[in-house]
């Protein structure tokens, strides 16, 4: 026998639905409005300010691509350009590296786990203005890594440095940032099969050969996450440089968003600098679409 097909939703239900998801979206749409001109109003007017020259006393002159042609021909720009990559290319990558170095450290409940997760995440949430200022010390010609980098020649202030400078800020960038891939990467280790480790650990898998079979498959979604996100950040780079080296010294610290702050808020170019904002989008956005091409099909 065929079963009997079940019975049509009522057209009163139906229609109540529909009247409640109207009544729920009136209430969100306020909150949606303010969200639309709050976030994304700026960044339009960003945009639409790259094509004008715009003076702190309200006159405004249509500028058209001419910002973007100086933008193009600016050297300053180009060495902007080089240090943020620099920065970006190798913060990043060991920045996600040493978060799930520390996360497989801590992910099992043992003595002082919870301890040492709040230690390593506490970077995270130091302001980066008072960390760029203990930082300057640190890396100053007569600082503990002065000391500690004697003995390999390379005990002198590192933030005076135009060779040494670019480390420095990575190394505190990857301080800065660790412990929030950490947290990341532990919540996503929290999925992961126990039981398929343990069969893997009788069948006599050593521990390389688990992490790469078993983990490493499940954390790829969270590898791809981390990566734009830490992308974002360090394309973003901006407190650490101001308060530990200016973008010194000679320009090799001088970062695409210390050019923005520059030509923004030193120079009132503010037609220029909204051009430089609108480049940093654009890059960011398409280092974004390349890693979701690389390793996005792989989620």
């Amino acid at each position: 026998m065929q079963p009997a097909p079940a019975p049509a939703r009522p057209r009163a239900m139906r229609v109540l639905a529909r009247r409640e998801a109207r009544i729920a979206l009136l209430f969100v749409l306020p909150a949606f409005l303010l969200f639309l001109v709050f976030r994304f109003g700026p960044t339009l007017a960003g945009v639409a300010l790259s094509f004008f020259d715009y003076s702190i006393t309200g006159e405004i002159g249509w500028r058209g691509l001419d910002h973007f042609q100086r933008l193009i021909g600016d050297p300053l720009f180009w060495r902007a350009l080089t240090t943020t990559l620099l920065y970006t290319v190798f913060a990043v990558p060991i920045a996600i590296a040493l978060s799930l170095v520390m996360a497989l450290g801590v992910r099992r409940a043992f003595r002082g786990a919870r301890f040492f997760r709040s230690v390593f995440f506490l970077p995270v949430i130091t302001s980066l203005v008072l960390a760029g200022a203990i930082f300057s010390w640190i890396f100053s010609s007569s600082g503990p890594w002065a000391v500690l980098m004697e003995p390999v020649g390379l005990g002198r202030s590192w933030l005076t440095d135009t060779v040494l400078v670019i480390p420095a800020l990575i190394i505190i960038g990857i301080w800065s940032r660790f412990g929030y891939g950490m947290m990341i990467f532990i919540a996503a280790l929290q999925d992961v099969s126990r039981e398929l480790e343990e069969a893997a650990l009788l069948d006599g898998a050593n521990a390389w050969q688990r992490f790469r079979a078993i983990i490493l498959p499940h954390l790829r979604p969270t590898i791809f996450f981390l990566a734009v996100i830490e992308t974002t950040f360090a394309f973003q780079v901006f407190e650490v440089i101001y308060v530990t080296t200016g973008g010194g010294p000679a320009n090799a610290s001088y970062s695409l968003v210390y050019l923005l702050y520059d030509q923004g808020f030193k120079y009132m170019d503010y037609g220029y600098a909204a051009a430089v904002g609108v480049a940093l989008f654009v890059m960011t956005l398409v280092v974004a679409l390349i890693q979701n091409l690389v390793l996005g099909r792989q989620k």
